[in-house]
């Protein structure tokens, strides 16, 4: 843990984030959005991707597997395990450098560690893309309690995250009235 956070406090600068910020772009912009589209194609409708869902709903989690069809599910299931594996590493550097630059100089408990929040973001990425490979690998068979996890770990992503926005905002929020004086 410590050394996570002191790697990101070697490598945090200003260079550093724009680098990561344009490698994050991509994902949104090009790779997510045509896996997006492609999802929808191949399952004849509008679905989109579980990940994306809010809400504790493992019947609806179950109820879009079924409703991806063969090829959707196979196509969702590669994308899960190469740019959904990609993704969260991207989006966790960009967040633990922003976290780093407007944290940096607070060493009080718990801001030296802040910066490595969006770890645990990702930890919960990698446990949902699991349970949602899983389901839509083992389909026709379907497990309420996969489905299950599959929406605790896609909570827990999106709490972390929301929480390293959050601080983001108010670590920036913070630092306004210390640029006005400059």
């Amino acid at each position: 843990m410590n050394a996570l956070s002191l790697f990101f406090d070697r490598i945090a600068n200003w260079k550093v984030l724009l680098l990561i910020i344009a490698i994050y772009i991509s994902f949104p912009a090009y790779f997510l959005k045509d896996a997006e589209t492609r999802i929808n194609i191949l399952a004849g409708k509008t679905l989109g991707p579980i990940d994306l869902t809010m809400g504790f709903t493992p019947e609806r989690t179950l109820q879009m597997v079924a409703e991806y069809g063969d090829e959707a599910r196979a196509y969702y299931a590669t994308v899960e395990s190469t740019i959904d594996v990609v993704y969260p590493i991207t989006y966790a550097f960009l967040f633990g450098v922003i976290l780093t630059l407007v944290y940096r100089k607070k060493r009080y408990k718990p801001f030296p560690y802040v910066n490595i929040l969006p770890f645990v973001a990702l930890i919960f990425d990698y446990l949902e893309n699991i349970t949602i490979v899983t389901m839509l690998k083992s389909y026709p068979d379907q497990s309420i309690v996969v489905a299950s996890l599959c929406e605790f770990f896609k909570l827990g992503k999106w709490l972390t995250f929301a929480i390293t926005i959050v601080l983001i905002i108010y670590g920036l929020l913070k630092m306004v009235p210390k640029m006005k004086k400059a």
